[in-house]
């Protein structure tokens, strides 16, 4: 199933905010799918986001949505390397890997 667009859902305070919309510009530009940036849509998180263990939601979370309207979680936050840093890269496979299999 075709990929339509990515989602980022956010919010102005996040600190992961602009690493979040650089990844997603990036991947969007080179598969040339359209970016949707969402700031604070707690129903929309709630109802397709990821949670913590006592029920919080973490921001930031990256989805895609398909061609039929289907939305699917790709990931929250970013991945960290052996020193605890953001993967910048690694977040940047994750994204396209899921990305590669919707064009399948």
């Amino acid at each position: 199933m075709a990929v339509r667009r990515v989602i980022l859902a956010t919010a102005e305070y996040d600190p992961l905010k602009s690493k979040a919309v650089r990844l997603c510009r990036e991947i969007c530009d080179a598969y040339n799918l359209e970016l949707q940036v969402l700031d604070e849509d707690w129903d929309f998180l709630i109802k397709y986001g990821e949670r913590d263990e006592i029920g919080g939601i973490d921001l930031p979370q990256i989805f895609i949505e398909y061609e039929d309207g289907k939305i699917e979680h790709v990931m929250t936050r970013f991945p960290l390397n052996k020193k605890g840093k953001i993967d910048y890269i690694k977040a940047k496979d994750i994204l396209e890997e899921k990305i590669r299999e919707g064009k399948t």
